[in-house]
C-alpha cells in the first residue's frame, strides 16, 4: 500500500504537520496483531492527499502513539472507502476511516462488496460528508436539479473511492445510468478541480465535509455553481438508501456561492475488524475519545459532531470496546448498535 508525504494545505499549523508527518510516514502496519499489551504496529487506512480522511489518520496516529504505550501507529494513502473497508476484510489495515455508506454495504455483503461482506465493526463516528455536485458560473447550460447532468461531462470520483460509490448510489436510486447517461470521467478531487479550470468537464461530485479545502482553493480562482439536489430527487435517493439524509448547504459556506443549496448528507465513521480484541478496542476509543481536540484541529468544521453520544449514527454496530467505553460514559446506546 503506497505512502504519501503528508501536505499542509488544510489549515494545518506548522507544528502539526510535524507531528502528522512523523506519524503518517511511519513503517507499514503489521496487520493482525492487535492484542492489547502486546508490542504491535496499527496501520490506519485514510484516503488521498488531497481530501480530509489522510490528515484526519494522521492525527490518529499521532494521538495513539504519544498516549498509548506499545504501540506504533501510521496512517497509510489509499484510494478511499471502498478499498479502506477491502484492506480490513485482507487484514492489511487495523483502521479504516469510511463514509456509512460503505460501510453498510461491506457488512451486509452487497453492492461493491456482492457476496464478500466484511467482518467489521465501527469504532468512532466522525463527522457528516455533504455530496456536492460542483459546476462553474462560467460554465454555460443549464443546472437546476442534479437530473440535468444528463449528457454532460461529469467526474464520478476516484476508481474505488467512497466519492465513485455514492455518486453511482444517486445514479441507481434516480434511474440513471453512469455509462449512458453521463461522459462519464474518475478522477479524484485535484483532478476534478484542474479538470473544471480547463473546461474538460461540466461537473463533478465531492462527497466531502462543508468548506473542504480543495472546493476553497478552487473558488479563489473561479467561482463555483452548486448543483441542487431538488425535493423529489432527494425522496427517491433516502428512500432507497435510507443512510442518505437530506441537507442543506447554506448560502455563504463557500464565498461565490450565496444561497441555500439543498443536498445530502451521510456519516463518515471509523471501522475495525471483529477480531480486535475488547481490550485494544477500548483502549483505542479511550484514547481517541479523550483526546479529539487534536483530532479538530484537522478539520474544524467537524468538531460539533465527533461526540460520543453521535455513535448512535453507526451504519453497523459498534465494537465492544467503544460500547463500553460509551456505557461507562452514560451514552444509551440501541440494541441495533449491540455486536
Amino acid at each position: 500500500m503506497g505512502r504519501q508525504r503528508l501536505r499542509c494545505g488544510v489549515g494545518l499549523s506548522v507544528g502539526l504537520c510535524i507531528t502528522l508527518l512523523t506519524a503518517a510516514c511511519s513503517q507499514p502496519a503489521e496487520s493482525g496483531r492487535s492484542d492489547t499489551g502486546d508490542p504491535s504496529r496499527i496501520s490506519i487506512a485514510t484516503g488521498t492527499t488531497a481530501g480530509i480522511y489522510y490528515p484526519m489518520g494522521g492525527a490518529m496516529a499521532e494521538v495513539i502513539n504519544r498516549k498509548t504505550k506499545g504501540v506504533e501507529a501510521s496512517a497509510e494513502t489509499t484510494g478511499g472507502s471502498v478499498q479502506n473497508l477491502r484492506l480490513v476484510a485482507e487484514r492489511q489495515s487495523d483502521l479504516a476511516i469510511a463514509q456509512s455508506d460503505v460501510v453498510h454495504q461491506a457488512y451486509h455483503g452487497k453492492g461493491e462488496f456482492s457476496g464478500k461482506a466484511v467482518k467489521t465493526q465501527t469504532l468512532m463516528v466522525l463527522y457528516p460528508n455533504v455530496y456536492h455536485a460542483v459546476s462553474l458560473q462560467s460554465r454555460r447550460g443549464d443546472l437546476n436539479c442534479f437530473s440535468d447532468i444528463k449528457g454532460k461531462r461529469f467526474s464520478v470520483g476516484a476508481p474505488g473511492s467512497g466519492n465513485e460509490l455514492a455518486t453511482n448510489l444517486v445514479f441507481d436510486a434516480l434511474g440513471m445510468s453512469p455509462d449512458k447517461d453521463i461522459k462519464r470521467q474518475r478522477y479524484a478531487y485535484a483532478e476534478t478541480a484542474s479538470a473544471l479550470r480547463d473546461g474538460q468537464i461540466d461537473a463533478g461530485s465531492w462527497v466531502v465535509g462543508e468548506g473542504h479545502g480543495s472546493l476553497r482553493e478552487l473558488e479563489a480562482t473561479d467561482a463555483l455553481r452548486l448543483v441542487p439536489m431538488c425535493d423529489d430527487e432527494v425522496a427517491k435517493i433516502s428512500k432507497k438508501y435510507p443512510f442518505y439524509n437530506k441537507h442543506v448547504i447554506k448560502g455563504g459556506v463557500y464565498s461565490t456561492v450565496k444561497k441555500d443549496v439543498p443536498t445530502l448528507a451521510l456519516w463518515n465513521v471509523v471501522s475495525v475488524p471483529t477480531h480486535m480484541s475488547e481490550e485494544r478496542g477500548y483502549e483505542l476509543a479511550r484514547t481517541l475519545y479523550e483526546n479529539v481536540a487534536a483530532l479538530n484541529k484537522v478539520y474544524e468544521a467537524g468538531a460539533e459532531y465527533l461526540v460520543l453520544e453521535n455513535l448512535t449514527k453507526s451504519p453497523v454496530p459498534l465494537h465492544p470496546g467503544v460500547l463500553r467505553y460509551a456505557e461507562e460514559k452514560g451514552v444509551k446506546i440501541p440494541d441495533r448498535l449491540r455486536p
